[in-house]
């Protein structure tokens, strides 16, 4: 039960009469030749950690190592019981869930790569989110997990995660591409919507550049996280409604990788270009930078 490709995934899916999960957890039992009960205990911890992650700093917020970001997803939370809030609570929820995830990343917490630390609030943002919106139990929350497991494994395949290797959008496009096909899933879409989807939101972030502020992990990562997970629940509600993406999943991470490939050195998280680049974001760079002595604030 092994896939190398999205083609060769359905194929799996429409031999076997399972859904994305099901055939990514035969993938996981039948080449690892770990035990179900294994494969379950993994899937478990992971859903705990990010659970963590994602609710901590809601109660309990960290400043970042660079001091960059801090307290932000407890603002969200906070403004969204006001009367301004904007977006409804399942977004609302996928956001601030996502950045709370990034928050504890840049204080030296424990997380989830999903794929990368870099993007990991993107799939816990959404699922999450969904759980509690939608009354999803947590056997359904792991079939989520292994959907967007699926996805990700295609993109380590056949493209990059790496943002260092093809910009931004090879981490906060596969992450959101990895939790588009979750939430179709969850939502009761078919394997091929899944994958219409996840290749929505690669062709939605294309291009993304790695900017970096300082060269650390924290701006505008973190908000990038959270248009990933919006990106993600927009692309999920297309895929689900019908709406098909012209090109298919396989070529579209296969062009993901091409154009990441094309993007100059300073847009590849050297912290040369973008927001890096610009003065403020320059003076920044800068100032962390500096040694701090004892006692100095």
């Amino acid at each position: 039960m092994d896939f190398l490709t999205g083609e060769e995934l359905l194929a799996r899916c429409e031999d076997s009469g399972l859904p994305i999960s099901g055939v990514m957890k035969r993938r996981e039992t039948d080449n690892t030749e770990q035990s179900e009960e294994i494969v379950d205990a993994r899937l478990k911890k992971a859903l705990e950690i990010m659970k963590n992650s994602a609710h901590g700093p809601l109660l309990h917020p960290q400043k970042s190592m660079g001091g960059l970001i801090g307290g932000e997803a407890k603002r969200l939370a906070a403004h969204a019981e006001s009367a301004g809030c904007a977006v409804d609570t399942l977004l609302g929820k996928a956001i601030r869930y996502s950045m709370a995830v990034l928050e504890v990343n840049a204080s030296m917490g424990t997380i989830v790569a999903a794929p990368t630390a870099g993007s990991s609030g993107v799939v816990p943002g959404v699922l999450f989110a969904l759980q509690e919106e939608r009354g999803l139990s947590e056997a359904e929350l792991e079939k989520g997990l292994l959907c967007a497991g699926a996805v990700g494994c295609l993109l380590m395949l056949n493209s990059s995660v790496s943002g260092a290797e093809a910009g931004c959008q090879a981490e906060i496009g596969s992450a959101s591409a990895m939790a588009a096909a979750a939430a179709v899933e969850l939502m009761g879409g078919s394997p091929k919507m899944c994958l219409e989807a996840a290749s929505l939101a690669l062709s939605n972030l294309l291009g993304l550049v790695c900017d970096p502020i300082a060269g650390l992990v924290e701006s505008p990562c973190q908000s990038r996280n959270a248009m990933g997970a919006a990106n993600a629940l927009t692309c999920a509600e297309l895929a689900l409604s019908g709406i098909c993406h012209p090109i298919p999943f396989d070529e579209m991470a296969s062009m993901m990788h091409h154009v990441g490939r094309s993007l100059p050195m300073e847009l590849r998280e050297t912290a040369l270009g973008g927001c890096a680049a610009t003065p403020t974001g320059q003076r920044l760079g800068e100032t962390l930078k500096r040694p701090q002595c004892a006692g100095c604030k």
